[in-house]
């Protein structure tokens, strides 16, 4: 079998979740197409453009198989190299442009909504990474449609679509099971912007400086030109409780979460979170909102309901009695082992 493998904004989790997919399925004659993670209003409307004309030779193959995230334009794609219309066309969504929380500065831009959409009817199989991926990305359509002149009532195809869209996260490697780290070093691995909602997560930090309680902090996660204010901010007061702050080179990384014992989540914006899974296969026991893909994912007894003062509650909890915390999750679950089979499926493989 011969597949192409398309990625229009490459960022860390679509690079995981690509080389998992590559090393899972050796058999597959791959051939893999990305663009980098930046500029994104270009990279997820341009990209059938720039690879028609940079990768001419690759596009006129043959291929069995089309593999593409949801921010490739596919429609287009196909449109400009029919032969690709030939192949089993297969969509991953890591998520959705319907459900991705807005700035104060930003416009709502209907560009990145119509190319998943499009990407999606373009679809032989539509697959996404959790139910809530799968769910918001149905109800932001049929909001964003009524929304338009004319009025489309695409009801039909979107029960179709939910009713055949696959549901599967982006497998982790292989490891071996553990036991929690324990300790009192809690660490925040996401990354440095709005929609991670670090404001919540320092606010419930501050009241556990004022209730005494007893803590370490490592702040780590990718950065970019600008980040939200609360970081430098947050590094004065926190003072010596920090061990770790800013991105780490991969190994410096995972020692710290080899040596911390809660991992926080405040996110506004999360269709899988790889980073808690990444950090709960270290030892690091989980603490997250109850909302979006979180209950798709993890138990109540790892979940808080509310924001900044219902984690600073739980976390105070975890922190002064240690044996009130919950053990591990089974992070196997997660793992290529037991999704290669259901995935083989949806290549054409099973």
């Amino acid at each position: 079998m011969k597949a192409l493998l398309l990625s229009a904004y490459a960022a860390v989790s679509h690079r995981v979740w690509a080389d998992g997919l590559v090393a899972a399925f050796p058999e597959i004659e791959w051939t893999r197409l990305e663009l980098p993670p930046r500029h994104f209003a270009w990279s997820i409307r341009a990209n059938p453009l720039i690879w028609q004309v940079t990768q001419e030779a690759a596009l006129a193959q043959t291929y069995d198989l089309v593999v593409a995230t949801s921010m490739v334009d596919l429609a287009t794609l196909v449109g400009l190299c029919p032969g690709l219309g030939r192949a089993h066309k297969v969509v991953y969504f890591h998520e959705n442009q319907f459900a991705f929380p807005a700035s104060a500065q930003q416009m709502p831009r209907p560009e990145p909504m119509m190319v998943n959409l499009y990407a999606a009817m373009a679809a032989d199989s539509v697959v996404f990474n959790s139910r809530y991926n799968r769910d918001s990305f149905c109800d932001g359509v049929r909001d964003f449609l009524g929304r338009m002149p004319g009025r489309p009532r695409p009801q039909a195809w979107l029960e179709s679509l939910a009713e055949r869209a696959q549901v599967l996260p982006v497998p982790l490697p292989e490891a071996a099971p553990r036991q929690a780290n324990g300790g009192h070093r809690i660490v925040w691995n996401h990354r440095w912007e709005y929609d991670k909602n670090p404001e919540a997560f320092f606010a419930a930090l501050a009241t556990l400086v004022e209730e005494e309680v007893a803590f370490e902090v490592a702040v780590m996660g990718q950065q970019f030109r600008t980040r939200p204010a609360i970081f430098d901010q947050a590094r004065d007061w926190l003072g010596e409780r920090i061990v770790c702050w800013g991105e780490q080179p991969s190994d410096a990384y995972v020692r710290m979460l080899e040596s911390s014992a809660i991992v926080v989540s405040t996110t506004d914006h999360e269709f899988q979170g790889l980073a808690i899974m990444e950090a709960v296969t270290h030892g690091c026991v989980p603490l997250v909102p109850d909302r979006l893909c979180f209950p798709d994912y993890y138990d109540d007894v790892y979940r808080y309901r509310g924001g900044a003062e219902a984690l600073a509650a739980r976390l105070g909890q975890w922190l002064r009695h240690t044996e009130q915390r919950p053990a591990l999750p089974d992070a196997s679950a997660w793992q290529w082992p037991h999704w290669r089979d259901a995935y083989a499926a949806v290549l054409g493989l099973g």
